[in-house]
């Protein structure tokens, strides 16, 4: 059997918890900040979650990790 390939970009987006959950980062982060409010930015600081529909896709692409 060979090995699965990880999917590189994946790889950096994602990681997997002792769960088994994938933990991911929150997105419009980078930049226009000034018009988005603090409360808005201290939140999307926080890590979020992905939803259990997408994870089987995430988990084949990142196989080792």
């Amino acid at each position: 059997m060979p090995k699965i390939k990880t999917h590189k970009g994946s790889a950096k987006r994602f990681s997997v918890t002792k769960n088994g959950k994938i933990k991911r980062g929150k997105a419009f982060r980078s930049h226009i900040l000034n018009k988005k409010t603090t409360k808005r930015k201290r939140k999307l600081r926080k890590n979020g979650y992905l939803a259990s529909a997408n994870a089987a896709t995430i988990k084949s692409m990142i196989p080792y990790k």
